[in-house]
């Protein structure tokens, strides 16, 4: 009998320690803490606006500085209630950085952002009710390596609205795509038209809803993936990616060897024109 007692008793251990369980992970809110860095120009403060229309469960905080200290960011987000953070960073007003970061425990990402056009740039005739759900779609080429997988993983938990998020609409009518081109990542967000566009009426059984442009645009060049939130040991680096720094320089650079080239030229020309000087006309004087 007592072996009997503590068999159950253990049992009942465990299934309350299940319970206990899945109480602990339906309490976890799932939140994006989106932060941008002072310095942001009004086309990224524009693309910040529109993630955060897009995501329901998006919450923005005030611009601050957090290159030196990162873990910053991890507080800022264990006290709004965030388990994922965007931070847009802006460098010398011209460049573009985005950190996905699953706070505070990592691993965490770092993009360049590339080609961005906003929602008032494009003037696209798509339209998404605020607060829906999107549909993400993501290229098969993010299952042919392993660094895409974990990508796509990082993206799938920061751009999926989770079931009953706060300010979020129980249906979907957009879609997320992403794609890889040339080793990068394109951003795209389409409408779900089910209505015909000529006649404005419903669609037939047999028709396929179209797809219509929203908007933002961007593409996500990829630098590096952290195993830490905002840093750590290094889990993957881009071998192909090229600072806009390097790209500045070489374009100065080439610049100044037009220059150079000008000159070199000119001072050759003034060197044939002294070796090589015009015979003087006997007739010259003539008419003086």
């Amino acid at each position: 009998m007592a072996t009997l007692y503590k068999t159950a008793q253990s049992e009942y251990m465990d299934v309350d320690e299940l319970i206990d369980e899945k109480e602990r992970q339906s309490n976890i809110k799932h939140r994006v803490l989106m932060v941008a860095s002072r310095g942001s120009t009004y086309r990224h403060r524009h693309m910040l606006n529109d993630l955060e229309m897009l995501l329901p469960h998006a919450k923005k905080e005030a611009k601050i500085e957090a290159k030196k200290d990162m873990d910053l960011l991890n507080e800022m987000a264990e006290i709004q209630g965030c388990n994922n953070v965007f931070y847009f960073e802006t460098r010398k007003h011209t460049d573009l950085y985005l950190w996905i970061s699953r706070a505070p425990s990592g691993p965490s990402v770092k993009f360049q952002v590339q080609n961005l056009h906003t929602m008032d740039e494009l003037k696209m005739t798509g339209n998404c009710l605020k607060g829906s759900r999107p549909i993400l779609s993501f290229d098969a080429n993010f299952e042919t390596e392993p660094h895409l997988q974990l990508l796509k993983e990082i993206l799938t938990q920061t751009f999926g609205v989770p079931k009953g998020a706060r300010k979020s609409k129980p249906f979907f009518d957009h879609v997320f795509t992403f794609s890889i081109v040339d080793g990068r990542i394109w951003f795209r967000n389409y409408q779900i038209a089910e209505k015909d566009s000529e006649t404005g009426g419903d669609l037939g059984r047999n028709d396929k809803p179209t797809l219509i442009e929203i908007g933002p645009r961007f593409v996500l060049n990829t630098i590096r993936i952290f195993e830490g939130s905002f840093g750590g040991p290094t889990l993957y680096e881009n071998p192909n990616f090229v600072s806009p720094n390097v790209i500045r320089a070489n374009l100065r650079k080439s610049r100044a060897v037009k220059h150079v080239d000008r000159i070199n030229s000119a001072k050759a020309k003034e060197v044939r024109t002294a070796e090589n000087p015009l015979p003087t006309d006997p007739l010259n004087d003539v008419f003086n």
